[in-house]
């Protein structure tokens, strides 16, 4: 048996990537519903933030749903 150590250096490269994004995109996410939830609570409105926050949510699902077709395809 015979390892192909450039594919799987390729696999775990872009596996790294993909995990260090997702939780970026989290985190920004769940900061942009905090910026909001702080905006409200003073009065002034964060729409921006909200739509980011979500925007990064989809981005997320939108990675991992990728990721499953890849997996079954």
């Amino acid at each position: 048996m015979k390892i192909d150590w450039a594919a799987l250096g390729a696999v775990f490269g872009v596996s790294l990537v993909v995990t260090v994004a997702l939780v970026a995109l989290f985190t920004l996410g769940i900061t942009g519903l905090s910026r909001h939830e702080r905006a409200a609570a003073e009065g002034g409105s964060a729409g921006l933030a909200v739509t980011g926050a979500y925007a990064c949510f989809a981005a997320c699902a939108a990675a991992v749903g990728y990721g499953i077709y890849l997996i079954v395809a």
